[in-house]
């Protein structure tokens, strides 16, 4: 069975981006969204969007299981699948998949074979680098490591790349100058102000 190849757009990494960038002492998570190339595992896998779950969490919780299932509906609705998760940690040089998160991306993996999951590198957020860590499941276990590989994520010759090479400078300058990450609510904070449409965040994309 061939690798898949996993590509990132502009809106997909800006909205994860913000994210991490509004709570930057907590850590958030959030689903990705997209679609493949063929019917079978193996095939290209572009994500396209990404969902914000909660920036208060430390656990599988009753309101994260809600908002995994809203999330999926929403994908649903626009022609999207669930095609992997994400999260941020609290500490800058901490870049482990939380137990909760491998919890979570087994779940999309049980739907989705080529299921994917990025931690946000502290360490390089903010720069011109892409500041995502791949992780990958191991066979058909529910333990999660570093995806392997011969060439270091978003660089050339890795299956993951960004859509535009310019998208994390842009994604920095966006919150530096124009503060999107303002703009952004996940289900958090859909929960306390049921206006904020956290499934879109159409408000925050320049």
């Amino acid at each position: 069975m061939s690798t898949p190849t996993y590509t990132i757009t502009p809106e997909a990494y800006y909205k994860l981006f913000f994210h991490a960038a509004k709570h930057p002492h907590k850590p958030v998570n959030g689903l990705l969204l997209g679609t493949q190339s063929s019917p079978t595992p193996g095939g290209a896998v572009v994500i396209s969007d990404a969902v914000p779950l909660l920036h208060h969490w430390t656990s599988l919780s009753p309101m994260m299981e809600i908002g995994l299932d809203l999330a999926t509906q929403y994908a649903d609705e626009v022609g999207l699948r669930v095609v992997g998760y994400y999260q941020a940690c609290e500490r800058v040089d901490e870049t482990a998949l939380a137990p909760v998160g491998e919890k979570v991306a087994s779940k999309i993996k049980a739907k989705f074979a080529d299921a994917v999951a990025f931690v946000i590198d502290g360490e390089k957020f903010g720069s011109g680098e892409a500041a995502l860590l791949p992780y990958t499941a191991i066979s058909t276990s529910t333990s999660w490591r570093p995806t392997p590989s011969s060439h270091a994520a978003f660089t050339p010759g890795s299956e993951f790349q960004l859509s535009a090479p310019g998208i994390p400078e842009e994604a920095a300058r966006l919150v530096r100058e124009q503060h999107l990450q303002h703009a952004f609510g996940d289900f958090d904070d859909h929960l306390e102000d049921v206006t904020i449409d956290w499934l879109r965040n159409r408000a925050c994309l320049p």
